[in-house]
């Protein structure tokens, strides 16, 4: 029997990456695993994966930046499989224009949406039946952004992924006497889709050395299946080399800047 059998456990940003790898290890333990994304075909390959290797999972596309989808997607996992255990916040997004000089409204509101109001969204949803069971645990994916934000994932990522750590550090301090497990992972540098917005792309022989998806994935893993009785409030997990940023740091300083803005020469 697993550690989590019998649980159910919504994954956001499934799709890919850490979402994909999380979704696969919670399975393993035995949890009917929902899987959410925003492509239907990707998720669908994902829980018949799952299935194939003796695992239960379900997909389900949805823009959890929508209140409507939101609760739509929860009130289908209550009615079909029961309450929401576990929930995994770990969709993600940046934007191309990393420079608060340079980036407009809309891109700005876009990364907010899904990586700080989703959140909100969600953990609005699952709450009641979490705090009337007195029981359930909500994981978070942030950054180390929020703690030392630069210009490698830019502005505005770095303030939405410093105020979700706020938000699950409010949940714990609130509920925790409630018996709900409020939980922030902080990934460094990690090789996932979204370098590939970036001003510079890493090379592949850097992706090499920065935390991989399986590796966030195993960190979720980890405090999801400690006793309900202990909560891993927040985890670190970083490449173990630093690399020489500084290159990318000046690339960055410039995108999306008008051109008679950008330095001479």
């Amino acid at each position: 029997m697993g550690l989590l059998e019998g649980k159910v456990a919504v994954i956001t940003g499934a799709g890919t990456g850490m979402g994909r790898s999380t979704a696969a290890l919670l399975a393993d333990e035995g949890a009917h695993v929902v899987v959410v994304g925003r492509r239907q075909a990707v998720l669908k390959e994902l829980a018949e994966e799952i299935i194939a290797n003796g695992g239960k999972a379900y997909a389900k596309a949805a823009d959890i930046s929508s209140k409507d989808n939101v609760q739509d997607l929860i009130d289908w996992v209550r009615s079909t499989l029961g309450p929401v255990d576990i929930l995994v916040n770990n969709a993600g997004s940046a934007s191309k224009v990393l420079n608060v000089r340079w980036i407009g409204e809309e891109e700005w509101n876009e990364v907010l949406n899904v990586n700080l109001n989703a959140v909100y969204l969600l953990t609005q949803a699952v709450l009641p039946d979490m705090l009337s069971r007195r029981t359930g645990t909500i994981i978070t994916v942030s950054s180390l952004a929020a703690v030392n934000p630069n210009l490698l994932g830019g502005a505005a990522y770095g303030a939405a992924k410093a105020a979700v750590r706020n938000f699950m550090t409010y949940l714990h301090n609130t509920f925790r006497n409630d018996g709900l497990r409020a939980i922030t992972i902080l990934p460094g540098e990690t090789a996932t889709p979204i370098l590939d917005n970036r001003a510079r792309p890493p090379r592949q022989e850097e992706r090499d050395n920065m935390v991989q998806p399986e590796d966030v994935a195993r960190a979720i893993h980890l405090v999801a299946t400690m006793p309900q009785r202990t909560v891993v409030q927040e985890l670190i997990i970083a490449p173990t080399l630093q690399r020489d940023t500084s290159g990318d740091l000046e690339i960055s300083k410039w995108t999306g800047a008008p051109a008679e803005d950008l330095p001479k020469g």
